[in-house]
């Protein structure tokens, strides 16, 4: 009974971690994006980039673009491709952008690159482009049929939106500043304007509580719950019981709920933007760049949203709270299951099982990736204590690619978007080139010369190839 209670105790403390430190100022902005995407953008704007009908070297490559500018973590980028796929996106660039965005954004390489090594960060970018689109193309190649069908249906609900709007626009643009915001990790957002301290003399003591409540291990990625964190999970849960009545029949009229729901929306966001600080003489408050920004964001959120016709911003909100309904209690799930399994696995194995540059090395590196998910960014330092641990350079590339990719909410997430078999292909893809990238840049580590290693290396394309023509002749033979 201990054993299960500690269990239970790691899946909530991962839960309350997790709600406290990284759903507010990427997820929820990225639910409103969505959201607009959805509601406010007409589908010849996502498909003349996305589309299925796009020439792949153009879509492709667009897909991968977009993907490197937003470095937010899987949970955070499922919202984005759900938006986009049910805009008109066809399902090859979708993938696209959902596999490179999260492991090959601009901050992961950057970040990589300074903790592991420029070798790392090179080759992360690389095989993830290769690799992404080549999901991408055998994604699009073995549900074309399906993708077809999407197509007709998708945009369904606005199709008479003609084109983007003013207001439109701007809605989108503000809500793609919050998001950046809220989440770069640059100066002058991580500046410290001001700071207040307020004479709390319980915030000492309570601060001291949550520490026993979810202890943590910094050098395993958990950060446990701050005081400022258990504030944040309060207006969550305040967010929880108005939505509903703000949000369920927002298409046919607004009320009060409405106002309180976005309100304490807007709210969440500024106090996680704000440094609290417990200290003995009390709580101190201190203002900081990211906050000045997020509060200019919401501004501007608020100012273009007026300009709105009544309609379409009542089905801007009526979509992004449809994403939430559909993906954000799977993501819950994910994360609480997630640390039920971690209070099982121990850092320690890594070198025993994933010491060399083997397949079922690369495996069980992938295989870690799934239920040792961390944020955006966290993956690399704790891919530094792997390394220090004895995982080989091969395997921790593996876990690098798939960690982003393959979290167990995400996977519960994208299957909620696009189905589970669909999502069962993705995730067998994603594993599977995820190991080929580990035994490539692993090969290289232990002195492969460059000449074996691109024979190798396009030896897999051509396999790659051979399979997607395969698929092609079989659709057209299929059609005709």
């Amino acid at each position: 009974m201990e054993f299960v209670l500690q269990l239970i105790k790691g899946g909530a403390g991962s839960l309350a971690s997790y709600l406290a430190a990284h759903v507010l100022l990427c997820l929820l902005p990225a639910f409103f994006i969505a959201g607009a995407m959805a509601a406010l953008i007409p589908k010849a704007s996502i498909t003349r980039w996305l589309g299925r009908h796009t020439p792949a070297y153009v879509s492709y490559p667009a897909a991968a673009l977009a993907g490197s500018l937003i470095a937010v973590c899987s949970c955070t980028i499922v919202p984005l491709f759900a938006g986009i796929y049910r805009k008109g996106a066809g399902i090859g660039p979708a993938i696209t952008f959902l596999f490179f965005a999260p492991a090959g954004n601009v901050m992961a390489l950057a970040y990589t690159g300074s903790i592991l090594g420029s070798e790392f960060a090179i080759a992360r970018l690389l095989l993830c482009l290769l690799f992404g689109i080549g999901i991408g193309l055998l994604m699009a190649a073995i549900f074309w049929n399906d993708d077809r069908k999407h197509d007709e249906r998708s945009d369904a609900l606005f199709a008479d939106t003609a084109k983007v709007t003013g207001p439109a626009l701007g809605v989108l643009l503000s809500l793609v500043g919050l998001l950046i915001a809220g989440t770069l990790k640059l100066w002058p957002l991580t500046a410290d304007l001001a700071g207040l301290e307020v004479p709390l003399g319980w915030a000492q003591a309570w601060q001291d509580t949550l520490m026993r409540w979810v202890p943590f291990d910094a050098a395993k990625g958990e950060e446990g719950v701050s005081l400022q964190g258990s504030a944040l999970i309060v207006l969550l849960l305040l967010i929880a019981a108005t939505a509903r009545r703000g949000l369920d029949n927002i298409i046919e009229t607004t009320n009060v709920w409405t106002s309180i729901t976005l309100g304490l929306a807007a709210a969440t966001l500024l106090v996680a933007s704000m440094r609290l600080t417990a200290s003995e003489g009390g709580l101190l408050i201190t203002l900081t760049g990211r906050a000045v920004a997020v509060a200019v964001s919401l501004g501007s959120v608020w100012y273009f949203a007026s300009k709105l016709p009544v309609d379409d911003c009542r089905s801007w909100l009526w979509e992004a709270w449809r994403f939430v309904k559909q993906i954000f209690a799977l993501l819950l799930i994910g994360v609480f299951v997630v640390g039920i399994v971690r209070q099982l696995i121990q850092p320690e194995w890594i070198e025993s099982l994933a010491g060399s540059n083997t397949v079922l090395a690369n495996a069980v590196a992938v295989g870690f990736g799934v239920f040792m998910y961390f944020p955006t960014l966290v993956e690399v330092p704790v891919a530094r204590m792997f390394l220090d641990l004895g995982m080989h350079p091969g395997p921790l590339l593996a876990y690098l690619m798939a960690d982003p990719e393959l979290s167990l909410q995400s996977m519960l997430m994208v299957a909620a978007v696009i189905g589970r078999g669909k999502m069962g292909s993705y995730v067998g893809l994603v594993a599977v080139f995820s190991v080929v990238a580990g035994l490539i840049f692993g090969a290289w580590n232990d002195g492969t010369g460059l000449v074996s290693l691109l024979v190798w290396f396009m030896a897999w394309l051509a396999i790659i190839a051979s399979v997607y023509l395969a698929i092609v002749r079989r659709r057209r033979s299929a059609v005709n």
